[in-house]
């Protein structure tokens, strides 16, 4: 930056003079010295400090004022390119944002050449930023500055010795062409071929890419003489990695085509694609299925697309069975029931026993899509089947996905009978004996809660839960006590206070100490979610009472259940003085304890309740 701009901290002249201002107040005298700081920092070693600064640069820019942010940080910004990347990435946001800073849309050319230099580092997320701005720049170009300053930019990237510049230029020309004259479009095209056809494989990536937007911006000629070869020649590309970016060039060519072009220009190119000797392209196709076929339209899909994506469920590679897998819910709305049936069932009955966690995962959390689409009847005789099978399976994203999507189910055949076929299933896997299976249902309790509702879970489900609060393993009856708070958030604290309070208070005089601490620890969970009200009522008496148990490891975990209902109780006026009458008479008498542990764990809910 010129020495202009330098501030001399031995001057007394306020730092803000070097904007030809009068002598500031003592606030904008400090705001002066601010900036000062934040120029200083442009130069600063240490890159947190350039970092800081250029995240300000808008500010610089305003204190320095149009002309001078044109005349000294720009060129200084031109300068100071060779920076780390972070510096870069942030610069080449901001510069974007700068147009009124260097005097509005007249002078923003400005702005170019800073971000030229920046589109050509080797780093790809700078670089993006920087053909961001070009691009918010370019729109408010006026068209003689479009011509003279942007165009030239563009072709001198297009021609850029590294390949940087010439894959950030691809990014340019969809912005670009909407404004131009024909002569210019006609040269565009001419350019944008050469990076089609250009040596390096990641500027062809970015053609690709680019080609996209360019396909919406053209006209319906330029999609039939232009567009329409380009695509061709990448989706016949040497490199994989190319040819499934032309994927989503061929969703908007589809778009923009009718049904007759469509099937003669873009259906060898799908059929080729959906075939690919290269699985991620295979992979590509497979995921954007849906997208494709609803591009295409629904006659071309029956008559073309099922082949395809039937062998898109048996392929051999994982991946692709995954992404397929995903789509079969929307792919099924464009085709025939029987269709469905006859081949894609068979398909999806072989995906259900899937080698491949993550398709039988993917399966699971989209089949249930197509039950409304095939009816009440297949769906019992065909996929109630399959969801059974599911249930049991090793990998917990499969059990999961299946519960978490009963509600569409339930829609297609209803409850009744979901319940009838999928309950004892349930059922069954909550009394497996390995716990871990188990404790996995319980889990997914909370989501079957919503799906049935809160009178038929009390009338399927509850005395599930309940039972196991008496699990042998502890870490099933932790479970059990976090799943009554977790049903408590889904039904509500009047409906806890009905059906599960009452089931909870039965074994505070169970035989097994065990059941009773877990009284006490499904009680201090549940609290939470309960009114300060319904604690006073209906938890503290139980808690107090259990105070008086024979067993020492009742009584330190009644004291530690106090500790925690001290500030629920503080939290209503009409509860906080519950505090003083109940729970510290209780801590009080607990902290005499002949057992060291309950003294202990007393005295600290004592010293607690000075905390909150």
């Amino acid at each position: 930056m010129s020495t202009d701009m330098e501030i001399d901290s031995n001057n007394t002249v306020p730092p803000t003079e070097f904007m030809d201002e009068d002598p500031p107040a003592m606030n904008e005298q400090q705001e002066s010295n601010n900036v000062a700081v934040l120029i200083d920092e442009l130069k600063h070693e240490d890159v947190t400090f350039r970092l800081n600064s250029i995240k300000k640069i808008d500010i610089i820019a305003n204190a320095l004022g149009a002309e001078r942010t044109r005349n000294e940080l720009i060129p200084f910004l031109q300068e100071s390119i060779d920076d780390e990347d972070e510096v870069l990435l942030v610069l080449a946001e901001k510069l974007g944002s700068l147009v009124n800073a260097v005097g509005g849309n007249e002078f923003s050319y400005y702005l170019l050449p800073p971000l030229e230099n920046i589109a050509a580092v080797e780093e790809a997320s700078v670089r993006d930023k920087a053909v961001a701005s070009l691009c918010r720049i370019a729109q408010d170009l006026p068209e003689d500055h479009l011509d003279k300053y942007f165009v030239p930019l563009l072709k001198r990237l297009s021609v850029g010795d590294w390949f940087t510049s010439r894959t950030s230029a691809t990014g340019l020309y969809s912005t670009i062409y909407k404004k131009a004259s024909p002569a210019l479009k006609a040269e565009l095209k001419t350019l944008f071929a050469q990076l089609v056809e250009d040596d390096s494989p990641m500027v062809r990536r970015a053609a690709a890419k680019a080609l996209v937007n360019l396909a919406t911006e053209v006209s319906d000629e330029d999609i039939l003489s232009t567009i329409i070869p380009l695509f061709q020649k990448l989706a016949q590309d040497d490199q994989d990695s190319v040819r499934l970016l032309t994927v989503e060039v061929l969703v908007a060519l589809a778009k923009r085509l009718s049904k007759e072009q469509t099937k003669e220009l873009l259906l060898p190119a799908f059929m080729a694609l959906a075939n690919d000797k290269a699985w991620r392209v295979r992979y590509m196709v497979a995921s954007k299925y849906v997208e494709l076929s609803e591009a295409f339209g629904q006659e071309l899909v029956r008559e073309n697309f099922t082949e395809a994506f039937v062998s898109m469920l048996k392929d051999t590679e994982g991946e692709v069975r995954t992404a397929a897998a995903s789509q079969i819910p929307g792919f099924a709305k464009l085709i025939d029931e029987a269709v469905i049936i006859e081949q894609l069932l068979p398909c999806i009955k072989a995906l259900a026993a899937d080698a491949n966690q993550h398709a039988r995962a993917a399966l699971a959390k989209d089949i249930s899509g197509l039950a409304p689409i095939i009816g009440q009847d297949a769906t019992m005789e065909h996929l109630l089947p399959l969801f059974l099978v599911q249930l049991t399976d090793d990998f917990p994203d499969v059990r999961l996905n299946v519960i978490s999507n009963l509600e569409t189910i339930n829609k297609a055949i209803g409850i009744e009978r979901v319940s009838q076929a999928l309950l004892p299933a349930i059922v069954e896997l909550s009394e497996d004996k390995q716990w871990r299976i188990r404790l996995a249902i319980i889990e997914y309790i909370p989501l079957l809660a919503k799906q049935f509702g809160s009178k038929f879970f009390e009338e399927k489900l509850l005395e599930l839960c309940m039972s196991w609060l008496r699990d042998l393993v502890f870490s099933i009856r932790e479970a059990a006590t976090k799943n009554l708070m977790k049903l408590t958030e889904v039904f509500g604290a009047e409906w806890a206070k009905t059906a599960i309070i009452p089931e909870v208070m039965k074994m505070m005089s169970d035989e097994n100490y065990l059941h009773r601490m877990t009284t006490i620890f499904a009680l201090t969970t549940m609290a939470e979610a309960l009114t300060p009200v319904m604690v006073k009522e209906y938890i503290l008496p139980i808690i107090t009472e259990m105070s008086k148990d024979p067993i020492p490891n009742i009584r330190f975990n009644v004291a530690k259940s106090l500790e925690t209902l001290i500030p629920l109780l503080k939290k209503d006026t009409s509860t906080t003085e519950l505090i003083e009458i109940s729970v510290k008479p209780t801590l009080e008498k607990l902290s005499t304890d002949q057992d060291v542990d309950v003294k202990f764990f007393a005295i600290r809910a004592l010293e607690s309740n000075g905390k909150y």
